[in-house]
């Protein structure tokens, strides 16, 4: 009857790092971590995780002699983020 959740997504700073990078396409890591309120440390594992998930991108490079990440979703990433709100509209059906 009831989906299971994707257990990577049902993270709340997980789900809102996909939320914010489905709304604005690619961001910075400074972005990500501002619009979330997050520490650095916690938000470095919680996008690796993503990553490892291969629901994001993460491009690292330098601008201007300083290192920048960038994340972006992946299609994968984008699908499974689909899912797992198709999963949440179901538990609320109910």
């Amino acid at each position: 009857m009831f989906k299971e959740l994707d257990p990577i997504l049902h993270s709340q700073l997980r789900l809102a790092i996909m939320s914010l990078l489905i709304s604005v396409k690619e961001a910075e890591f400074t972005f990500i971590r501002e619009k979330t309120n997050a520490t650095a440390g916690n938000l470095s594992v919680q996008v690796q995780k993503l990553k490892d998930a291969g629901y994001i991108e993460v491009i690292k490079q330098f601008k201007d002699n300083y290192p920048q990440t960038t994340c972006k979703v992946t299609p994968a990433g984008l699908k499974a983020f689909e899912d797992y709100v198709k999963a949440l509209q179901q538990y609320l059906k109910v």
